[in-house]
């Protein structure tokens, strides 16, 4: 995998570590170009980065050009307890004010998925322009088995070459969900990945070890942004 990793004691050390580097590249993407393009993950690891921006870094954010995507989410309603956008909105959306317009929520009220898909590729378009979407940060995590976003092995979504969203089922609950694909994240400028836990360290160590032509196997392996990919580890996960 290639990635560079930094490993911190615990989970608080790592989201203490992973928002100081969000802000840096907040700032260098609003100088650049007026704005910070910025995909958030689902999980409880990010949560707690969420809630260290939100507290900590109010002013170190310039929060009003910052817009905000997701990476995947589950096919359920934005008030269920599983929907990634329902953390987002309490940890982070919320605390901070941040403005309806730019926070680009997955839709998930479309009888068929993947007409979901195809409207949120539609906000991407609005946004980004015929050329593709270019985040400027996309945070992710990794599963035990190796799987991203909602991108999990042996996955179709997988081998897609033109769409950027698609709905897919996965092994997982619950299991229709909506996720970015490989054309969209890999032509992000950084990705962070935040992986904590011990049930993660056996993964970490073997997507760290693989061989040539083990890539494909381990979704997490088949990110490479434009620019750098970063493992912010604990200790348990890392080792």
């Amino acid at each position: 995998m290639n990635a560079r990793a930094s490993v911190w004691a615990d989970q608080e050390a790592l989201s203490r570590a992973a928002a100081e580097e969000v802000a840096k590249r907040a700032a260098v993407a609003v100088e650049n170009h007026g704005r910070f393009d910025l995909v958030l993950a689902g999980g409880h690891t990010p949560r707690r980065l969420y809630e260290i921006l939100a507290a900590e870094y109010r002013e170190r954010v310039n929060w009003s050009k910052t817009h905000l995507f997701w990476g995947d989410e589950r096919y359920v309603p934005p008030g269920d307890p599983s929907s990634n956008y329902r953390m987002a909105r309490e940890s982070l959306v919320q605390p901070l004010g941040i403005s309806r317009g730019n926070v680009h929520a997955m839709p998930t009220s479309f009888p068929d998925p993947d007409a979901a898909a195809r409207a949120y590729e539609e906000t991407l378009h609005g946004h980004f322009g015929a050329a593709g979407p270019e985040f400027d940060l996309v945070l992710l995590g990794i599963g035990p088995e190796g799987h991203t976003a909602s991108l999990f092995p042996g996955s179709p979504a997988l081998e897609e070459k033109k769409r950027w969203v698609l709905s897919v089922r996965a092994p997982a609950v619950p299991p229709v969900r909506l996720t970015l694909t490989l054309v969209a994240l890999n032509a992000a400028r950084d990705v962070f990945f935040l992986v904590s836990g011990g049930d993660k360290r056996a993964i970490v160590r073997k997507l760290r070890q693989l061989k040539p032509g083990e890539a494909n196997n381990y979704p997490a392996a088949r990110i490479a942004p434009r620019g750098e990919a970063v493992l912010f580890l604990d200790r348990a996960a890392g080792g």
